[in-house]
Order: C-alpha cells, then sequence, then structure tokens
C-alpha cells in the first residue's frame, strides 16, 4: 500500500473521481469540497491537502500504474480533515501518520470528520501517535432526497439572495456558526461573495427575508444543500421546512436526480422536518474536535468521549 499526496486539484480528481462517485452518497461533502477547488480555488486562501492511498499492483512506469484507490483524505484549511469511506483500514495508519508529519503544528489542527467507523479508527491511530484528546462533538447523519413530498402552504416565497442581502448574510453567517459551535469561514465576506457570485444562496421572502439555505451541484447528477438556518425570531413558522422544500424541488427542477444534506441527530425536530420533505437517511457521520495537549490535566472527572 503507498500513499500520495497531490499539490493539484485537478490532478487529484482524475485518480479519485471514480471511487468518490461509486459512493457518492458517502463522499457527498468531499465531491463538493473537490468541485470548489477546481472551479472556484479563491474560497479557500490556503494550499489544500490531497491524499489518496493505494494498493494492488504497481509499476515504475509511472503514477497511472498507481493501483486501486482504498482511502482519501482531504483538508481544506483552517477545516477539518475529512475521510472518504475507506476500503483497506491499514490506510488509516498511513494517513495520521501523514497529517501529523504534513502539518508541524498538528497539534493545533482542529480535528476530524468522516463516517463512524472509518473516523473513530483514525482517532484510534491518532491518539497512539500523537497522545492528543478528542471529543465528539457532533453526530450527523447523511439524507438524500429524490422526490419532495407534498408540504401545508407557508406564506412567502423562495428567491435567490443578491447584492442587497450581502448585510443580512454577513450577520447570519457568524450566527449559523455559533451556534452549531464552529466557524463557518475566517473570512465570512469572502463565503458570501463567493456564495452571491455562484448564485447558491436562497432565501425565503415573508414581507423580510426570514430563512435561509444555499444549494449547490456536488455531483455530476446531485446537488448538496446547507448550511441551512432560520434566526431564532422567526422559528416555529415553517419558513425553514418551505426553503428546503422549494429548493430542493428547484434543483431537481434544473436536472439534479438527488439533493444530499446532513442533519445533526440531536436535533430531532430538523431531522423530522426533513423525513417531511422527502430525505431518508443513509449513513451516519461523526465530528471530533482535537483538544489541546494541556486539557488532559483538566480531564480527571470528565473525560472526552473516545468511544
Amino acid at each position: 500500500m503507498q500513499l500520495r499526496r497531490f499539490d493539484n486539484p485537478k490532478d487529484f480528481w482524475h485518480y479519485a473521481q471514480a471511487y468518490l462517485l461509486r459512493y457518492e452518497a458517502e463522499h457527498n461533502l468531499m465531491l463538493s469540497l473537490v468541485r470548489t477547488l477546481i472551479r472556484t480555488p479563491e474560497r479557500y486562501p490556503e494550499p489544500p491537502y490531497l491524499v489518496i492511498c493505494f494498493e494492488g499492483e504497481t509499476t515504475s512506469e509511472g503514477v497511472d500504474d498507481l493501483g486501486s484507490v482504498v482511502a482519501i483524505a482531504l483538508r481544506t484549511p483552517p477545516h477539518k480533515v475529512v475521510l472518504s469511506k475507506v476500503q483497506n483500514f491499514d490506510a488509516l495508519k498511513l494517513i495520521a501518520e501523514d497529517v501529523k508529519a504534513y502539518w508541524p503544528d498538528w497539534h493545533l489542527l482542529p480535528g476530524v470528520s468522516g463516517l463512524v467507523e472509518e473516523v473513530e479508527a483514525f482517532l484510534q491511530t491518532w491518539q497512539t501517535l500523537t497522545e492528543q484528546p478528542y471529543q465528539r462533538t457532533r453526530e450527523m447523519r447523511i439524507h438524500a432526497l429524490t422526490q419532495v413530498q407534498p408540504m401545508a402552504p407557508v406564506t412567502g416565497h423562495l428567491r435567490r439572495a443578491t447584492e442587497a442581502d450581502r448585510p443580512l448574510l454577513l450577520e447570519w453567517l457568524p450566527a449559523f456558526g455559533r451556534e452549531i459551535d464552529e466557524p463557518v469561514s475566517e473570512d465570512p465576506e469572502r463565503l458570501i461573495e463567493l456564495g452571491l457570485k455562484k448564485g447558491s444562496i436562497y432565501l425565503w421572502e415573508d414581507g423580510e427575508p426570514v430563512s435561509w439555505a444555499s444549494g449547490s451541484q456536488s455531483l455530476p447528477t446531485g446537488a448538496r444543500i446547507g448550511p441551512v438556518y432560520t434566526p431564532p425570531e422567526h422559528r416555529r413558522k415553517g419558513y425553514a421546512t418551505a426553503c428546503v422544500a422549494a429548493l430542493s424541488q428547484k434543483l431537481l427542477d434544473d436536472g439534479y436526480d438527488r439533493c444530499y444534506l446532513f442533519t445533526d441527530l440531536a436535533n430531532p425536530t430538523s431531522n423530522h422536518i426533513y423525513w417531511e420533505i422527502g430525505y431518508r437517511p443513509l449513513c451516519d457521520w461523526n465530528d471530533y474536535t482535537f483538544l489541546p495537549p494541556a486539557s488532559i490535566d483538566n480531564q480527571a472527572d470528565d473525560q472526552p468521549d473516545q468511544s
């Protein structure tokens, strides 16, 4: 087995695409990130970390003979490491060792996200290598929709965000980040600018903007929805449901076969709402945060969840 880093997202995509698309639901986040790196590289100010693990027969004739893909990892700083579905779990040891070697300040990395079994196996190796504690910060579930279910009418309508919405979006984006206890971007203005430029930000309007959902292509025939945010003063009125349902239908009408989104298992209300819209669960995904080594001394009776 061998690990190869890629500096060029297009080269990475050349070798990763068949494997990523084979398990498109599990890889919908990774596919979206790679698409952004290729089409809108300015979205991420720092170079990405792009790694593929191969196994099988190899030769010295060139990279085309690397063998079959068994695992993929990427990171778009300042965000967490994202792991693919893994065919050979021995690859996770190679990835953990390479992540540690790639970043001299590895102890400052924010964490790792991935499918439950894969991310937990990675963390066991990571702790062996670094003795760094960690905690699970979110348990999520990937859902897919191919048909929007009939919904009760909600006052208002879906519209694409415009330049005039920029000040409001710049308020809502950090508020969303605070709610999920994770910064969405180090540069909210850059993220909003790119979203407006791509036309991927949509608002539910009921006399004023009351809910936000973003939707963009992440697969050749699929789209990904997120983030979804409704300010507290506009909640419990059906706005988020209407916004996501209308945006999902628009994406289907635009020719996409399916839409994907993540839900937080700690929020049963949103999970029920998405079920009513037509989203169906496919697989679970966990998000872990690395803790500073000094925090070990402060965890006597409250150890981080490392199950």
